[in-house]
């Protein structure tokens, strides 16, 4: 199995779709924390985490994920050279991580 747990960035605004079947899903671009280089993957949620992650996150968020790991074709009339694939990651759990001070201060119990 191809399990991947990480921290990532939102980089744009989640985009909600509704299914044939009334499922909902949600999918973003983000980045992983890499050292050398800059990796952007796609995640995709679905369900209620699809709803929570549209309603309560924005870009520039960090939050710690979990869940499956795969390579998808970028398909491309040209062929004249390579088509990288890219990384998309079915999330099936995930977390906040608050790094604003703000609400560091609110969240405090007096």
């Amino acid at each position: 199995m191809n399990y991947i747990g990480s921290i990532v960035k939102i980089l744009e605004t989640p985009e909600q779709s509704l299914l044939r079947n009334n499922v909902i899903r949600t999918k973003v671009r983000a980045q992983l924390p890499q050292l050398r280089n800059t990796q952007i993957v796609k995640l995709t949620f679905w369900g209620n985490l699809a709803r929570e992650i549209n309603n309560y996150y924005k870009t520039n968020d960090y939050i710690i994920i979990e869940g499956y790991l795969s390579l998808k074709n970028e398909t491309k009339v040209n062929l004249n050279f390579k088509v990288p694939k890219k990384i998309e990651i079915t999330v099936s759990k995930f977390s906040p991580i608050p790094l604003n001070s703000e609400y560091l201060m609110s969240s405090r119990v007096n």
